[in-house]
């Protein structure tokens, strides 16, 4: 197949679950290796300031798909299901004359219990895990209905979106997300994998954290490596006689080892796909995307798992790759958030967003030929807005909150209210505020909410956050205080 720009490209979105930067390569990681990740950013761009919206696997997905904010596509939770038939990315690419697949994981609902169809809509095939799906033997749902996969879930997957390629027979374009369970819990290694990691792998700095700063509301949450990782979780008992620091450590090394190594098989496949891209002399003529529904915690400040605004968690791996379009080798430093996605692919398809899609597209930004950076007609966030509406859920509870990040600053509002969303918790707390200076405590370990030597700038993000709250047409809890001046832009 000839490779030209004025091909409408094919695209190729690999998806996983909870990968962390901080466990990629080509974002420096100290705990593992990912060479074919890496070589996409290698081929095309490095996003350094990519964050998601709200910090949870399945309202991640359903913002990346339909371009909106939680608020407007309804999935606040893991326990509020996608009305599927919203415009999506997809779907608009469809209609446009995209042959359209999703193989793996879902988890925004199966079948329709509340007449609503929540099982994925505008795509020509799907073939999707049950819920979270397993890592042996998975279960997967399409339209001829239930079955049993045998075989390693990432691999599994990977078979199946090849075989959905194999399967095209015209010179259409198309697109496919490739959605893996992996790296999610309960992080369980292939056999080609296990072991790799037996080394030991180093702790992160702030593992050590004691919260000296925080809120009451931080402290609250059960996502401690010394505390909270079950039995189930580690495979195997801890060893008697430790001391607690030496437990902590012993907790940790047991965890990453098969964290990473999960991640050490999407990475593997990863590869696979891109040779059978090459194979089929598409790899030229594909916009080929990777990224994580979200950040993780990976012993940093003692804890695992997502849900708080703190980098971590926030900060989404993003790599891209589109020969001839994107240079090779770039890196984008503007913020980006998962809701950016869906106008950024349908621009690099040729194809308009929908209305409602509430995003940035940054497309223009990354391409040969494109507008400079921030020179474009549509100029780059100042800030992006983040949401997690649980609230002291029964596993982890993480505090409801939401909060503004600029490129210098953090401000977090912990309103510690799930406002009778479904499967929140009724606890309801003192609401309690947390700011960050980035640039000077990068590790964010000093709350500097209080110190008077920050009140312009704390005054100048409470207003930047109602102010995109208003933007965006979201409601602030009754609690949130209304800032004055708010008839004047922020600078």
């Amino acid at each position: 197949m000839t490779s030209s720009t004025a091909r409408r490209p094919n695209i190729a979105f690999v998806l996983t679950d909870d990968h962390g930067a901080g466990a990629v390569g080509a974002y420096g990681s100290v705990v593992n290796r990912t060479p074919h990740i890496d070589a996409i950013g290698a081929a095309g761009v490095r996003f350094e300031k990519c964050f998601v919206t709200n910090s949870l696997c399945a309202p991640s997905r359903a913002s990346i798909l339909t371009g909106t904010h939680s608020h407007v596509n309804g999935v606040r939770t893991l326990r509020t299901f996608i009305d599927a038939s919203q415009p999506t990315f997809v779907s608009l690419l469809r209609e446009a004359g995209y042959r359209t697949a999703i193989v793996g994981k879902w988890h925004m609902g199966d079948g329709s219990t509340d007449g609503v169809s929540h099982d994925p809509q505008g795509f020509d095939h799907w073939d999707v895990l049950i819920d979270q799906g397993e890592y042996v033997d998975p279960r997967f749902l399409s339209e001829a209905g239930l079955r049993v996969e045998p075989g390693y879930a990432t691999d599994v997957i990977t078979d199946l979106a090849l075989g959905w390629l194999e399967s095209l027979d015209d010179e259409a374009p198309w697109c496919l997300l490739v959605c893996h369970k992996a790296p999610h819990r309960p992080w369980e290694p292939d056999e080609a994998q296990a072991g790799l990691y037996r080394d030991p792998i180093p702790v992160p700095a702030t593992f050590d954290d004691d919260y000296a700063t925080r809120s009451e509301s931080t402290r609250r949450a059960a996502m401690r490596v010394a505390d909270d990782l079950t039995e189930s979780d580690l495979k195997e008992p801890v060893p008697a006689g430790l001391s607690p620091e030496q437990e902590a450590r012993w907790r940790y090394q047991r965890w990453m080892e098969d964290y990473l190594a999960c991640v050490g098989s999407v990475d593997d496949n990863v590869g696979r796909l891109v040779d059978a891209l090459r194979e089929r002399g598409e790899l030229d003529d594909t916009v080929l995307v990777y990224s994580s529904d979200q950040g993780f915690f990976l012993g940093d400040h003692g804890w695992f798992d997502k849900r708080f605004m703190y980098e971590e968690s926030l900060r989404m791996p993003l790599l891209l790759s589109a020969p001839g379009r994107v240079p090779a080798g770039s890196v984008h430093d503007g913020i980006v958030t998962n809701v950016d996605f869906a106008q950024t692919l349908l621009e690099a398809a040729g194809v308009p967003p929908h209305p409602r899609m509430q995003g940035r597209s940054f497309w223009g930004d990354i391409t040969r030929g494109g507008r400079d950076v921030g020179a474009g007609s549509e100029p780059e966030s100042s800030g992006m807005y983040y949401r997690y509406w649980e609230n002291d859920d029964p596993s982890h509870r993480a505090p409801a909150h939401y909060g503004y990040r600029s490129d210098r600053y953090k401000l977090i509002y912990f309103y510690n209210d799930g406002m009778g969303l479904p499967g929140c918790g009724p606890a309801v707390y003192p609401p309690e505020w947390e700011l960050y200076d980035l640039a000077a405590d990068p590790h964010e370990l000093r709350n500097v909410w209080a110190d008077p030597a920050y009140r312009d700038v704390r005054d100048d993000l409470t207003r930047r956050l109602w102010l995109e709250q208003r933007r965006l047409g979201d409601t602030p809890h009754p609690s949130q205080p209304v800032p004055t001046g708010l008839e004047e832009e922020p600078s």
